[in-house]
């Protein structure tokens, strides 16, 4: 190849990526004026459905979670647009975290992340995703609202519904068109992680050791399945035993797997009952208990369970960081019709 061609080549090579990868940041008035009526009719619904079922805003809360944590690395072929005239096709690889990946069904070309360890059997709220869908794209007149920023807004009002504190959230995500449950069950952070693991788990998604604590107050709301804790409850030595015993009642070594427990005394308040747990050596799975156990976030967990303030800042501050994580915006991705399946 010779100097000309190869510049031209390079100079192709640059124009398709950037073609491909026209982004735009996130911002809390994207809808203000596509369709001003989509975040009044998303908390409607949220606020229903916690009402019914106090439970379901931790479900909403943890399915934003998962979502954004699962970056998906995907190969977007760009033959039609960029073909160069030796005929190679150009490959990019795109990065997505907050995309609605987590929503979609399997298909013959992936696997649904709804089987990744970390979720199969336990994440849930897919049919209220469904209703907020159904109801935002009949408000705005068309489909303009993505599951993903669905997503990040109900997460928000779910907290709120709660009782928990509010924050603006950033939008102008899109869909992504795959997903894939061996990345999720690589990248989920597991209930048996200690310290050292969880942190290492965070900064792999930018998120400091203060966005671990916050964000693991999350766990002030919500249930529990005893297949996910029994290991704690019968064989930790950092445990309450009197919260031991309590916890072995409705959780056996063996049997009643999906019998639930509250990480918290208050499961559909969303308070500081979760951190002062914790300074009593209550914390229900071992990921909770690790961050009083003697390490550098003892100091943390102590401040949050004495002020309630300090933990709502950094829980918002916290939320908009990881709602950040490599969105797809611009002309990435799309906005799903069905948030179960690819347009």
């Amino acid at each position: 190849m010779g100097m000309a061609p190869r510049f031209n080549f390079l100079l192709h090579a640059f124009l398709c990526l950037a073609l491909t990868t026209t982004s735009f940041s996130l911002s809390p008035k994207f809808y203000d004026n596509l369709c001003p009526q989509a975040l009044p009719a998303i908390k409607r619904i949220v606020e229903a459905a916690v009402h019914r079922e106090p439970r379901m805003g931790a479900s909403l809360l943890r399915l934003h979670f998962h979502d954004c944590f699962v970056n998906v690395t995907s190969f977007l072929h760009t033959t039609i647009l960029c073909m160069p005239k030796n005929g190679l096709e150009l490959i990019f690889l795109v990065f997505q975290g907050c995309d609605g990946s987590l929503l979609l069904d399997s298909t013959s070309a992936f696997e649904t992340e709804k089987n990744a360890r970390g979720n199969f059997n336990s994440v849930r709220g897919f049919e209220v995703v469904d209703q907020i869908k159904a109801e935002v794209d009949r408000v705005c007149g068309r489909p303009v609202v993505s599951c993903a920023d669905i997503l990040a807004v109900a997460a928000r009002d779910s907290v709120l519904a709660l009782g928990g504190p509010t924050w603006k959230v950033r939008l102008g995500r899109r869909d992504s068109t795959t997903a894939s449950r061996a990345l999720a069950d690589s990248v989920l952070p597991s209930a048996s992680m200690d310290l050292p693991a969880l942190i290492s788990n965070f900064k792999n998604q930018g998120l400091n050791t203060r966005d671990l604590v916050a964000l693991s107050g999350g766990h002030t709301i919500g249930l529990s399945q005893c297949v996910i804790f029994r290991n704690r409850i019968y064989n930790a030595t950092n445990i309450d035993p009197t919260f031991a015993k309590e916890r072995r009642v409705t959780c056996p070594r063996t049997g009643g797997n999906t019998n639930l427990a509250p990480f918290d005394p208050t499961p559909a308040r969303f308070d500081t009952a979760y951190f002062k747990n914790l300074v009593k050596e209550r914390g229900l799975l071992t990921s909770d208990q690790a961050l009083f156990s003697g390490g550098s976030t003892d100091k943390l967990v102590e401040a949050y369970s004495k002020n309630h303030d300090a933990f709502w800042v950094d829980f918002g501050k916290s939320m908009i960081k990881m709602g950040n994580i490599k969105p797809l915006t611009g002309n990435q991705g799309q906005i799903r019709v069905n948030c179960r399946k690819v347009n």
